[in-house]
Formats: C-alpha cells, sequence, structure tokens
C-alpha cells in the first residue's frame, strides 16, 4: 500500500535481480582474476619446479593478497565517501560537480 501513495521504493523485477547478480559476479570473477595475476607475478618464479608452493612462495602470496584487499577497501571507502559527499552538496557527476 506504501508504494500506492508515493512511498517505499518499487521493487526490483526478477530480470533486474539477475542483471544484478550477474554484473556482480562479472566483478567478483574481474577481482579474482587481477588478484590471481598481480600475485602470481609477484611470488611465484615463470620457471617453477615444483607442482606444490614452497613455503616462501605461499608466505608471499597471503601477504599480497591481504595487501590486494586492504587496498580495494580504501579505494572503496574513498569513493563511498566521495559520491555521499557529491550528494550532500547536490554535485553532479565528474570533476567539479559538472
Amino acid at each position: 500500500m506504501s508504494s500506492m501513495f508515493g512511498f517505499g521504493r518499487p521493487q526490483p523485477s526478477s530480470a533486474e535481480k539477475i542483471a544484478a547478480a550477474e554484473q556482480e559476479m562479472d566483478l567478483v570473477t574481474d577481482m579474482f582474476n587481477k588478484l590471481q595475476q598481480a600475485c602470481m607475478k609477484k611470488c611465484v618464479p615463470k620457471d617453477y619446479r615444483e607442482g606444490e608452493l614452497n613455503k616462501g612462495e605461499g608466505v608471499c602470496i597471503d601477504r599480497c593478497a591481504s595487501k590486494f584487499f586492504d587496498v580495494q577497501m580504501k579505494i572503496s571507502e574513498l569513493l563511498q565517501a566521495e559520491a555521499q559527499a557529491k550528494g550532500a552538496s547536490g554535485g553532479g557527476f565528474g570533476i567539479g560537480g559538472l
């Protein structure tokens, strides 16, 4: 009843929910691929000779992944703060509220 009087938000359709889930899955997959590429490049030599990671490589990958997620969280927080600041000031999109 509340949406009949203009209160509340309309519920997303099933197609919108599926599209949002697909977009989120694409973002997660992209983040994983970037993490994997960056940490493998940094921590595992190209001419590896063993099927298993050695202790040093494993520790390097753990630290690399931790730093990767720390940076992603900081970027996310900064973007959210910027979006909130623009929303509060009534600014538009782009540089300088243009």
